[in-house]
């Protein structure tokens, strides 16, 4: 079954003192497109989410989030560093007694914006137990994702199937108009040439110039194509994911035989047919963009 680009996926990790929050969601690109945003412990372990990404979602605009989350008010609170703040006291106090400088009227305001004194010292080493348990979480939103594209995907190739079905119906309906078209064509020649000439004209030489004529306008070729194609798309849809690229060349291959169609058929009946079967094709080529 094929799958769409187009995915969502998120799990929580809940640790000791957090919680560790990871996103990850796709859209259509012609080829990976990723970008990352980690908090600053995890950025160590970038290249190893980037690869495992790559590998498992292969193609489309992926973005991927992982942020952290305290528990309680307590543990989000910025610590006080008291013992810089001590030193700072005894070192103004040592000022003031060898320069006689007064010192400050409100001595814990002045403290608290000295540097440093205010300072969350956050851990800077990422423990092999702790990237345990977030990878496990990285690989939970990732495998929802990857339900999400198969999901769309089912969605897609009920609407593709419905849609090539609609364009083959569409094709067995120019069938009953080509005789009428030939001999329409005959009929409309001749009495142009009747109307000009006037007189009598080469039986013979103008069925050979119809006959020359009625070949050039022969579609027989391109229905051929086009059912062949038809059948060649449908067979590609069930050969599973990785076949957006494939779709897409198929799809191009059929306009091209029903806008020849459309340029032969010289039949207004023909030609409306020919419009349903491209509006048809419009619609499969908007959605072929979303197939990985």
């Amino acid at each position: 079954m094929i799958q769409s680009m187009t995915g969502y996926g998120k799990a929580t990790v809940e640790l000791n003192d957090k919680k560790v929050n990871i996103e990850i969601k796709s859209l259509n690109s012609k080829a990976l497109d990723l970008s990352t945003r980690l908090a600053p412990l995890y950025r160590e372990k970038e290249m190893e989410i980037r690869n495992e990404i790559a590998r498992r979602l292969e193609r489309g605009k992926v973005d991927f989030n992982l942020w952290t989350d305290k528990k309680d008010a307590a543990a989000m609170a910025t610590p006080i560093n008291s013992e810089l703040l001590v030193s700072y006291y005894k070192q103004v106090k040592d000022i003031h007694t060898l320069t006689g400088i007064p010192e400050p009227e409100d001595w814990f305001a002045t403290l608290m914006r000295m540097p440093d004194v205010l300072t969350r010292i956050e851990s800077t080493e990422l423990n092999e137990e702790e990237w345990t348990a977030v990878y496990t979480g990285i690989e939970e939103a990732m495998a929802q994702l990857e339900a999400f594209r198969r999901q769309e995907g089912e969605a897609l190739e009920k609407k593709f199937r419905e849609k090539i079905a609609n364009i083959s119906r569409l094709l067995s309906e120019v069938e009953p108009f080509e005789k009428e078209r030939v001999s329409k064509i005959r009929e409309r020649i001749i009495e142009s040439l009747e109307k000009v000439v006037g007189t009598d004209y080469d039986k013979n030489r103008l069925e050979q110039e119809l006959i020359y004529y009625i070949e050039k306008l022969d579609i027989n070729e391109e229905k051929q194509r086009l059912a062949n194609h038809l059948n060649y798309f449908l067979e590609t849809l069930s050969n599973g994911k990785g076949q957006g690229k494939k779709l897409g060349f198929i799809a191009q291959e059929m306009g091209r035989e029903i806008n020849t169609l459309g340029s032969k058929s010289n039949h207004a009946q023909m030609q409306n047919i020919v419009v349903q079967m491209k509006d048809e094709l419009e619609q499969i080529k908007e959605q072929v963009l979303n197939v990985m």
